[in-house]
């Protein structure tokens, strides 16, 4: 069955994705839909290092939707910021410790760090132990560090890394 389905649950989120974009539930847009979720991961699945094991889904969804969250309101956050006071902001990079292990959780939180406005993921160390993030406004390093790790770091690690 794995080898029909590589990425059962990516195969699900593509077929959501696309008949949202589509704004339709008819029968062909599902069947080209399902189309796709098949195709896709079946050809991309040599470029996966690593089986996905979500050990905790309901966390994994929770996380996500922090995410959503907080792209949201880092984008009305960052735009107050440039538009009402933007001589005030304090620019700087800050260095993250790492305790992920997998590639792929290391990845989610770059790609989380990058995504959410203010803030960008701009170097890995080569141990894979470090995480230089660059953020516009910094107060307190520490704070953010701590956050960083709290909001994104541990559910990651909870949900991707079980052991």
């Amino acid at each position: 069955m794995r080898r029909l389905f590589p990425h059962p649950w990516l195969s699900l989120v593509l077929l959501l994705i696309w008949l949202l974009l589509q704004n339709s539930v008819s029968f062909a847009q599902l069947l080209v839909g399902g189309l796709f979720a098949w195709l896709i991961p079946l050809f991309t699945r040599p470029f996966w290092p690593e089986t996905v094991v979500v050990a905790r889904p309901l966390l994994m969804l929770r996380f996500l939707l922090l995410v959503l969250y907080d792209i949201v309101t880092a984008n009305i956050t960052v735009a107050r910021q440039i538009l009402v006071r933007p001589r005030q902001l304090h620019p700087a990079f800050v260095v993250v410790p790492l305790s992920l292990q997998s590639e792929l959780a290391i990845s989610i939180l770059t790609n989380v760090i990058s995504l959410t406005p203010g803030t960008v993921a701009a170097r890995l160390s080569q141990d894979h132990t470090e995480l230089w993030v660059h953020a516009l406004h910094v107060e307190d390093t520490e704070a953010l560090v701590a956050e960083i790790k709290q909001r994104y770091e541990a559910p990651l690690k909870e949900v991707l890394e079980p052991c």
